[in-house]
């Protein structure tokens, strides 16, 4: 939790959206920081976008497409990174997309020799995998040139 505490500290006031992956961690940091609230319902992402949660806790299952949260926020932490890369994006997408008013920071709390630094790199290989295929599907069909 301690890198969690220190990165909403170092937010100076500024909101903080956490994804999670398993219950027990939404507990945990619900437990940890009373100011924090799960985004469940449409009056929970009414009130994050109006700035009035400063900790938000979304599951990126549930979070992944539709719903806008740019206007309440624009650090992400993943306290827990999910091996789904449709699912990373999609949750990065919910403050990373039009109408956001500041840069986006897209923090992951890593823990050196563990099967973080494992997802991170497979993440990486599934995004790479997927751009290479996008970009041989749009020369197949004259709209670009692959690239390398």
């Amino acid at each position: 939790m301690t890198l969690l505490e220190d990165i909403i500290e170092q937010a100076n006031g500024a909101t903080v959206l956490v994804a999670y992956w398993f219950k027990h961690e939404a507990s945990r940091i619900l437990q940890r920081f009373p100011q924090a609230r799960a985004l469940n319902a449409s009056a929970d992402f009414a009130d994050w976008n109006a700035g009035r949660i400063p900790v938000g806790l979304i599951h990126p299952a549930s979070a992944g497409h539709g719903l806008n949260l740019q206007t309440g926020g624009h650090i992400l932490v993943w306290f827990t990174t999910p091996w789904s890369l449709e699912l990373y994006e999609q949750t990065n997408a919910r403050l990373h997309r039009q109408g956001q008013t500041e840069p986006v920071s897209i923090i992951h709390i890593t823990t050196t020799d563990t099967i973080d630094a494992r997802v991170g790199r497979a993440l990486d290989g599934k995004a790479a995998t997927q751009e290479a295929l996008v970009a041989a599907v749009a020369a197949e069909l004259g709209q670009g040139e692959p690239h390398p």
